[in-house]
């Protein structure tokens, strides 16, 4: 073999390393985004937070818990910036693939699926925008009228006790989720702290 041809090997072998070097990231980012996810839904799905908080086993409000939920870790990753902003960026694809996956299940049509999605996706960003207010503004009453008008579909003006509760457990979700360091999400380490759903009471 000339010394060109060992050349050329020599690069061919780099250039397929590289390759498989980048087809292994992005499989790692995609377990690593996947496993957000699943704390994520996982804590949305909390017995607690339909039994004791007393919000409605629909649909429509197991979306506005997965809502808050994913909005508050993204407004953790948005805190950290640099490499956190990525793993904003791929968990909000993620959160809406599940989404997409979930209407499909239930039936609807493309033409459904992206009308509907669309519709979720202003929701999404308008209620964690509220929220993130809320909590930035120190105002819990903000924080559990929000709540009460999305999660329990309280008309405007209309109390509901169990959002008082609700807005204390997001409230003790983002203290602890500040806590949380850029290194558990880009290693496979996050775990969805448990919150409080009454003053002074955990849950798992």
């Amino acid at each position: 073999m000339n010394p060109d041809q060992s050349k050329a090997r020599a690069a061919s072998s780099r250039g397929i390393c590289m390759i498989f070097a980048q087809w292994r990231a992005r499989r790692a980012s995609r377990a690593l985004i996947e496993q957000i996810l699943g704390e994520i839904v996982a804590a949305a799905r909390r017995p607690a937070l339909y039994q004791a908080l007393g919000a409605p086993d629909r649909i429509d409000c197991r979306f506005e818990l997965l809502t808050v939920h994913a909005g508050l870790v993204l407004r953790r990753l948005a805190a950290l910036g640099g490499v956190a902003d990525a793993i904003a960026q791929d968990l909000v694809n993620c959160v809406f693939t599940h989404f997409d996956d979930t209407l499909r299940e239930m039936g609807l049509s493309d033409i459904a699926v992206a009308k509907r999605l669309k519709a979720m996706g202003s929701a999404f960003y308008g209620r964690n925008a509220a929220y993130a207010a809320a909590l930035d503004d120190g105002s819990p009453a903000d924080l559990a009228r929000a709540l009460a008008r999305n999660v329990y579909g309280a008309a405007a003006g209309e109390a509901e006790p169990k959002a008082e509760a609700l807005a204390r457990y997001v409230a003790s979700l983002d203290a602890a989720l500040a806590a949380i360091p850029l290194e558990a999400f880009a290693t496979g380490r996050f775990r969805f702290p448990p919150g409080s759903i009454a003053a002074g009471d955990r849950h798992d």
